[in-house]
């Protein structure tokens, strides 16, 4: 089987998000634009988040899928644009991250 190389990045939309326990965020994220990347392609990808109207910006890390919106998997992608990840802020930087939000990646 070959390995697809995907160069174009996908754009998702926070939904809704909330902290989670042990550190991190869960984000709800609805697919909008690009090339629907894979469960497999978001599990450890870095992402880039950034503000409404752009003037924030950081890196976060895919740690996981939460399972309380539904087992994850490429099907419920492409069927509903959905997915549901568990991030954590990479280097410590970044803040708070809340509905609106743009999530583009993974990153190279």
């Amino acid at each position: 089987m070959e390995t697809v190389v995907r160069k174009h990045q996908a754009i998702f939309r926070v939904l809704d998000s909330m902290e989670a326990p042990y550190g991190g965020w869960f984000l709800k994220l609805r697919f909008e634009a690009g090339d629907a990347p894979t469960i497999r392609e978001l599990r450890s990808a870095k992402l880039s988040v950034s503000s409404p109207d752009g003037a924030t910006s950081f890196e976060v890390e895919v740690q996981g899928f939460p399972l309380f919106g539904g087992h994850p998997s490429d099907d419920r992608l492409h069927r509903t644009g959905r997915v549901d990840i568990h991030v954590k802020l990479r280097k410590g930087n970044g803040g708070v991250i809340g509905p609106k939000w743009k999530v583009s990646g993974p990153l190279q």
